[in-house]
């Protein structure tokens, strides 16, 4: 496969060559981003936006779950599996409902995730 775009070809490899810690903090920041952007349509009325924007987001709380290795650490999976099909619910439960409190629900779940993940890479080895 070859990409023409240099900048495009540059975010790849970046991604690529990211430690693990890196890129699960990466996908809570865009799931973040795409809930943000549910906000935004939800406020001016836009609930094709809205829903397209939380499916994105939703799509990504279900890759960070199938990625779980619970041979690896079978307690604190168990707990992000069940954090993961919270804010996985009140996601579906946003679109049915075209609620944004469930998406400021969703978010505040993914938000502390985010900030214990940046805990952990600031703690010393």
């Amino acid at each position: 496969m070859s990409i023409s775009d240099p900048t495009t070809a540059y975010k790849m490899a970046a991604i690529e060559n990211a430690p693990p810690l890196k890129i699960v903090r990466m996908l809570y920041q865009g799931c973040l981003r795409f809930l943000g952007q549910a906000s935004e349509a939800y406020s001016s009325g836009d609930f094709p936006r809205f829903t397209e924007r939380v499916g994105k987001a939703e799509a990504i709380i279900s890759e960070l779950r199938c990625s779980l290795d619970s041979e690896a650490a079978p307690e604190i999976c168990h707990e992000l599996e069940g954090l993961y099909l919270y804010t996985s619910s009140r996601m579906i439960q946003a679109i049915a409902d075209q609620s944004d409190e469930r998406v400021e629900e969703a978010r505040s779940v993914v938000q502390t995730l985010l900030t214990a993940w940046n805990d952990l890479e600031m703690r010393p080895s």
